[in-house]
């Protein structure tokens, strides 16, 4: 499926084909197929929604098309195509794909295969007249100072209309809706997935739906028609000069391993090798919070393939993996706290050391964000772990951070003084009333949750505020202090933070961090606070997230020297 599952771009209208006379009869006749046919392919990492379109010539030949419109990829020629007593055969060359069905005997249904590198069952039915809302609507949410490009696919099915949402600057694409409702110029979309719901309604033109995306809190979110040129202007790939380019000047191998400490949890994982035999000093990367990719991918960036490039180029090993349960690793990560994901991190280490290329007496931990919290659990408990990079890794509990991290990002994002420090109250006073629950009457504390939000939140709002607050790894991340690990750690220790960092604040963590080092003894760390760098170590104004996707940067040159630089050290 490499062809049609490139990158998931857009979406494209389909008309109803006017059948003749003989086709309305359910005769068997080259007729019967001349139309447009939609079907969704099911390719494993995405639900692909493809369109047919045949054409019948005068002398009784056919041609056809094929669009797979989550992908943009329109007007694919069909190089040949037969039908021939309820058979239908067709292939596409340029994408090395093949179809074979059988057309039912009222000519509304194909049920067949489609074959582009393994065999996929595809299902074609007519295609229906699109409504006039069908298309793509583009729309900005500012969410907690980050501005969210979000798109939503509606579409037209025999079973009503169906939509998609992609969230383009998080990488989420085609996420389907679990609901959509067209009333007069009401529209509402459902994702129950992410708990997210768009109300609103259309302007006369149907060109705009003014209304509000509520995921917790209500945000006002507009969306407007997109035209093909609109979507190609904002999903044209955003300039990211680091990516590394094949060919490597080093060995890249996909490897999987198992974390036998839990149950289902296989990780899918890619090791870089420096050229050589070895045996060499290795590094584990561990990602930050969310669910998070091998490269821990975020806003086009994909700050670990960097990382990794740049370690395996000065002579170390690199492991990274996908986290529990997201994309090639198996295991359930909604119901996995940070101690769980320690243990991830603690199997990646026993894989090292089962490479004979890998020297097991020089393995190191580098985490990033909540990676720099599980970073030193691990190392607390592993006396044999080398070395540890703490990149914006937490000093003191997760109920202090986050407060401090709404009131600077709220300032960030243009909010004042008295707005900022509002919502830090809010959020401080949320976040005591989930420490102080004991997780026993989950309707009481929704109530308290409502009272403080305000009554303008509506039941399906606090009860989404809830379902965040009430996760398990919020609830670990609150309560857990990472100074008793950090204490044990006897290994070398290089702490850095970027003076602009507003997620993990630089003046709240370091001190927490440097006292924790000293009181446990150890004499062997560093503490860098790295001037205009940001939570993900790039150059930035403000350090707001708003600036994530449009920094160019993935990583500034200067972090990566110096971990580079401290690890030569090691």
């Amino acid at each position: 499926m490499r062809a049609l599952v490139k990158a998931l771009v857009t979406i494209c209208l389909s008309s109803l084909a006017i059948l003749p006379a003989a086709a309305q009869a359910g005769q068997k006749t080259a007729a019967d197929i001349a139309g447009d046919w939609q079907g969704t392919l099911d390719a494993g990492v995405a639900k692909l929604h493809l369109v047919l379109h045949v054409s019948k010539a005068a002398d009784g030949s056919y041609s056809a098309t094929l669009d797979s419109l989550d992908q943009g990829a329109n007007g694919i020629p069909i190089t040949s195509i037969s039908f021939k007593d309820s058979k239908l055969t067709f292939a596409s060359a340029p994408i090395r794909g093949t179809y074979e069905g059988k057309v039912n005997a009222d000519a509304t249904l194909i049920e067949g295969t489609w074959s582009q590198g393994q065999p996929m069952a595809l299902n074609l039915r007519r295609a229906v007249k699109p409504s006039d809302i069908d298309g793509a609507w583009l729309g900005t949410l500012e969410a907690g100072g980050a501005k969210l490009r979000l798109v939503f696919h509606i579409t037209s099915t025999p079973a009503g209309l169906n939509a998609t949402l992609d969230s383009l600057d998080q990488g989420a694409l085609a996420m389907p809706a679990s609901s959509i409702v067209r009333e007069g110029q009401k529209v509402r979309i459902e994702l129950k997935q992410v708990n997210g719901v768009f109300s609103g309604t259309l302007d006369k033109d149907l060109t705009t739906i003014e209304g509000t995306w509520t995921q917790g809190a209500p945000l006002p979110l507009v969306l407007k028609k997109a035209s093909d040129k609109d979507l190609a202007k904002e999903l044209a790939p955003r300039k990211r000069p680091q990516d590394p380019v094949k060919p490597y000047p080093y060995r890249e191998v996909e490897v999987s391993y198992e974390n036998k400490s839990a149950t289902g949890v296989t990780l899918a994982a890619t090791l870089t090798l420096p050229q050589g035999t070895g045996p060499f000093p290795a590094v584990l990367l561990i990602t930050g919070s969310g669910a998070q990719d091998r490269n821990e991918e975020v806003f086009g960036h994909r700050p670990f393939l960097v990382l990794a490039d740049y370690l395996t180029r000065h002579g170390f090993a690199v492991l990274r993996a996908d986290d529990r349960g997201f994309a090639k690793s198996t295991g359930n990560f909604a119901s996995a706290t940070t101690a769980d994901f320690a243990t991830d991190a603690e199997a990646g280490i026993v894989f090292l050391k089962s490479r004979p290329e890998i020297n097991p007496r020089k393995i190191g931990l580098v985490g990033h964000s909540e990676g720099g919290l599980i970073a030193p659990m691990v190392a607390a408990r592993n006396p044999d772990v080398a070395f540890v990079v703490m990149m914006a890794g937490p000093g003191v509990p997760g109920d202090q951070i986050i407060p401090e991290q709404t009131r600077l990002i709220t300032e960030a994002g243009g909010g004042t003084h008295e707005a900022a420090e509002k919502a830090t109250t809010q959020q401080r006073e949320l976040l005591a009333l989930v420490r102080q629950d004991k997780g026993g009457d989950n309707a009481a504390l929704e109530k308290k949750l409502r009272e403080k939000l305000g009554a303008e939140v509506t039941e399906g709002q606090a009860g989404a505020t809830l379902q965040r607050l009430n996760s398990p790894w919020m609830r670990y991340f609150l309560a857990y202090d990472p100074a008793p690990a950090l204490r044990k750690i006897k290994c070398p220790v290089l702490v850095i933070n970027g003076e602009k960092d507003l997620q993990v604040p630089p003046a709240q963590n370091l001190p927490a961090i440097r006292k924790a080092l000293e009181e446990g003894g150890n004499k062997h760390f560093e503490v860098v606070e790295m001037p205009g760098l940001n939570h993900l170590f790039q150059t930035a104004k403000t350090g707001s997230p708003n600036e994530y996707a449009q920094i160019e940067e993935t990583v500034a040159p200067a972090a990566l020297e110096k971990i580079a630089a401290w690890l030569a050290k090691q």
